[in-house]
């Protein structure tokens, strides 16, 4: 590079050369003491004088940063800290010169957080390796508590739904094996709706239609009231159709951004989709001391508080709570129905777990049941945008990636232009719709296939509550732990009292107190949880999200390993 050239870029260039000046300077010496022992040529002081006199960008042209950076680095060690300073500073020339920087980079990314996979996950996942490797910890394994992925933590597939996915990928076995005939006559129906035959090739962009059909079918017998085929649209898992509708509301409204009405705690796929897509959160707390209870006193308040700095378009209800495991009743549903309908707002209606329900006399009422009973206006009047997947139930296909939408009362013309924008994805993948379909239209009575899988549903989703009231009744047992009972979803979120002392520790490692206390129990005891300022929670309150996924054996050396160490962390900072 001229020094012509290299000037138009020297006042950021001189910013990050002069952090790196004294650094440098040390570096040198260094290097020159390495040299005289083994007697190495020198390296070329008036280049590193160009350095340490600020690193004026004309005094380049004689040799140049790049050969500075590189002679520098073979005369120092590969751990020497050093080595990693020069090496960052070296970059910063070629990133002047590149097309995509940190700097330009569309800032809604860079505010974008996903605390699921942050940097505990990024941590666990370091820690298997230095297992692989025979490090020696006080723990044999990682358990990964972190996120809700069934088969990850045990759970066997459902035959019947793997029997007919082999049948649609290899249809040879439709004639050539001694899979359940009625297997069989799935797998030929839903080759029927793709394109030669084959999942292998694209679907219509909503799904095929026969699936599509069979969701329906599925609702309505959910609900007891009607489902247009051509109001469900299947997705590449729930996720993707959450993000489709949220992408409709990025508009400003006189002047002012979108905002979405989200619960806190919540599933940060919204919190991180809203940055994505620079729209507004717009909080509402739910009632730890109701069981996660959503009031509606709460809404009104947050969004006249929202109001000052957006236009609150939609709200987003999460039922059964992730990550708090509330199920809400009925009258509930209710309040929150009639809230959205007086200020005009599309209700996100994400019941992902709706057959994930434990508590007795929890019951799982569907946003589209309750407007249509409850009669008009709200019947014909409430947008309602609902969400299921095949990650979650007694399923956890999380994999596959396969799940719907269903559209209620939107303009044809915003459905239309909705329909329009998912069909640029192409279309969601084939194997994740024929588990969608497997979910929607479940063996009945009768069939071949029927006894199997009415045993395995019954026995994950029994084992699933008892999981649930197992992992509640150790918390609740533990000094300074309070946790709701877990009614639904596969999460507890218990609320934690740290000490004063891990606060001020915490602090002063420039971490939350929950993501200190996180870090902590992962190095200690190889337990992978999410912090719960990942989700939100009220100030001065701390709490973390386990997953009830764990097999019962499993879970149960977990949650010793929880104990003994939360007795030794407030041992350590009372």
């Amino acid at each position: 590079m001229s020094a012509s050239s290299l000037s138009s870029h020297s006042d950021k260039y001189n910013s990050h050369v002069t952090m790196f000046v004294p650094v440098l300077a040390k570096c040198t010496n260094r290097a020159k003491a390495k040299n005289k022992k083994k007697k190495k040529k020198n390296i070329n002081m008036s280049s590193m004088r160009w350095v340490i006199s600020g690193g004026r960008a004309t005094a380049a042209a004689a040799a140049g940063p790049s050969r500075l950076w590189s002679g520098v680095a073979r005369r120092l060690s590969s751990s020497d800290p050093c080595l990693r300073y020069c090496n960052r500073l070296s970059n910063v020339r070629t990133m002047a010169s590149k097309a995509v920087t940190i700097e330009n980079l569309n800032p809604n990314i860079l505010k974008l957080e996903y605390a699921v996979r942050g940097p505990l996950v990024i941590r666990a996942g370091e820690i298997e390796k230095e297992l692989e490797k025979g490090a020696k910890k006080p723990f044999k394994t990682v358990i990964k508590a972190n996120i809700g992925d069934a088969h990850a933590m045990g759970q066997a597939p459902i035959t019947f739904i793997r029997q007919v996915l082999a049948c649609v990928a290899y249809p040879d076995f439709i004639k050539n094996s001694d899979f359940p005939a009625d297997v069989k006559q799935r797998a030929q129906d839903i080759l029927k709706g793709c394109g030669g035959g084959s999942v292998g090739a694209y679907s219509t962009s909503q799904g095929i239609e026969l699936v599509r059909r069979h969701v329906a079918e599925y609702i309505e017998k959910r609900d007891g009231h009607p489902a247009r085929w051509q109001d469900i649209c299947l997705s590449t898992g729930a996720s993707t159709a959450i993000k489709n509708v949220l992408q409709m509301l990025c508009n400003k409204i006189d002047g002012k951004p979108s905002g979405v009405m989200i619960p806190i705690p919540q599933y940060p796929l919204y919190s991180a989709s809203l940055a994505e897509y620079g729209l507004e959160q717009v909080r509402y707390y739910l009632d730890e001391e109701r069981g996660w209870g959503l009031d509606v006193a709460e809404l009104t308040r947050a969004l006249q508080q929202g109001s000052n700095t957006c236009k609150v378009r939609a709200l987003v209800v999460i039922n059964p709570g992730n990550p708090t495991g509330q199920v809400l009743t009925r009258a509930n549903i209710e309040a929150i129905v009639k809230f959205a309908h007086e200020h005009g707002l599309l209700v996100l209606a994400d019941e992902v777990y709706q057959k994930n329900v434990y508590a007795p006399g929890s019951e799982f009422f569907s946003f589209k049941k309750v407007v249509r009973e409850m009669g008009e206006p709200y019947s014909s009047e409430l947008e309602v945008a609902s969400f299921m997947s095949v990650s979650k139930g007694y399923v956890g296909e999380c994999g596959l990636r396969g799940g719907w939408m269903e559209l209620l009362n939107l303009q044809p013309e915003v459905q239309a232009q909705l329909y329009k924008c998912i069909s640029a994805m192409l279309c969601p993948t084939t194997l994740g719709q024929t588990a969608v379909d497997c979910v929607a239209k479940e063996p009945v009575q009768g069939d071949p296939s029927y006894e199997l899988w009415s045993r395995e549903k019954a026995g994950v989703l029994t084992s699933l509550a008892e999981r649930a009231n197992m992992i509640a009744e150790t918390f609740n047992s533990m000094q300074g732990f309070k946790c709701n009972i877990v009614q639904g979803a596969m999460y507890a979120f218990p609320r934690i009292d740290l000490p004063e002392k891990a606060i001020a520790a915490a602090k002063a490692e420039g971490k939350a107190p929950d993501v200190f206390y996180a870090f902590r129990l992962l190095e200690e005891t190889g337990i992978c949880i999410v912090p719960g300022s990942g989700f939100g929670q009220r100030p001065g309150t701390y709490h973390f999200r386990t997953t009830i996924l764990p097999q019962p054996e499993l879970l149960r050396h977990m949650l010793d390993s929880f104990k003994t160490f939360h007795e030794k962390f407030t041992q350590q900072y009372s």
